[in-house]
């Protein structure tokens, strides 16, 4: 019961901020899911339905570099390759998803990481 109200809960707030956002061609989604000891971070056309971009702290990248997956150093490190992994494709400007999580902690560092690495948004 009680973990039944708790993704409730978690839903609403996704879509709250999920139905101001939609990823074009032009300006992807830019979409963040964190973990107690990850971070994944996607870049999605909704349009065509596809991922132009993907990077967590499992990638095979950032797995040695980090030391954990669920801090703050990991999230600056998986935006900083994801901006990287976008400008190989084309991508310059995206809309950022934050899936109804606060914007502050990791979900912060890494969509500062990102603008910083070049990610327009």
């Amino acid at each position: 019961m009680q973990k039944e109200r708790i993704q409730k809960a978690k839903n609403r707030r996704n879509w709250r901020s999920r139905k101001r956002v939609f990823g074009t061609p032009e300006r992807p989604r830019l979409v963040v899911f964190r973990s107690a000891r990850h971070i994944y971070a996607q870049i999605i056309d909704d349009q065509a339905g596809v991922t132009l971009a993907a990077g967590s702290t499992m990638s095979k990248a950032l797995r040695d570099a980090v030391k954990s997956g669920g801090n703050r150093q990991a999230a600056e490190r998986v935006g900083e390759a994801l901006a990287k992994q976008a400008m190989e494709v084309g991508i310059k400007a995206v809309c950022f998803d934050r899936n109804g999580y606060k914007f502050h902690g990791r979900v912060k560092a890494l969509a500062d990481a990102a603008r910083k690495a070049g990610l327009a948004f």
